[in-house]
C-alpha cells in the first residue's frame, strides 16, 4: 500500500473513533445536518484534521509534558488527546464544519479514552503495511 492508501485508512479508522465517540459522549457532536452524504463528508474532513494534528502536535506535546507523563505513569497523554480534539472542534468550528466538543472535563476526556480504545483496537486488526516490513 503507498503513502496515500496509508493515510486513508487511518484517516478511516480515525474518522469511525470519532464517530463512535460522539455516538457515546452526549457533549460529543459531529455530522448533525441530517444529510448523510454532508455527515459522511464532515466525518471524513474532521478525521483528516484530527490526524493531522495527532500527527505534527502530538510528538510536540508529549515532549513538553514528559514530567507529568512520567508522574502520571502516561495517564497525562489522555489530556494531551483531549486537548487535541478540543484543538480539533475549534478548528473544525473555523472550517464551518459541524463538530463540536462542549466541555474539556468529560466530554473531551472520555472522548479522548473512546477515541484511543477505538483506534487501537482498529489498528490491530487492520493490517499497517509499514510494521509489515520491518
Amino acid at each position: 500500500m503507498n503513502w496515500l492508501g496509508n493515510v486513508l485508512v487511518k484517516t478511516v479508522v480515525n474518522g469511525l473513533a470519532l464517530w463512535l465517540a460522539a455516538a457515546i459522549v452526549p457533549g460529543i457532536h459531529i455530522g448533525e445536518t441530517g444529510d448523510t452524504t454532508r455527515s459522511i463528508l464532515t466525518v471524513f474532513v474532521v478525521a483528516l484534521i484530527f490526524g493531522l494534528l495527532n500527527a505534527v502536535l502530538k510528538p510536540i506535546l508529549t515532549i513538553v509534558s514528559l514530567p507529568f507523563v512520567i508522574l502520571t505513569l502516561g495517564l497525562f497523554l489522555l489530556v494531551v488527546n483531549a486537548l487535541l480534539l478540543e484543538l480539533t472542534s475549534w478548528l473544525a468550528g473555523s472550517l464551518d464544519l459541524s463538530f463540536h466538543v462542549d466541555r474539556f472535563w468529560w466530554d473531551a476526556i472520555v472522548g479522548a479514552l473512546i477515541i484511543s480504545i477505538v483506534a487501537s483496537i482498529l489498528n490491530a486488526v487492520i493490517p499497517d503495511p509499514a510494521r509489515a516490513r520491518r
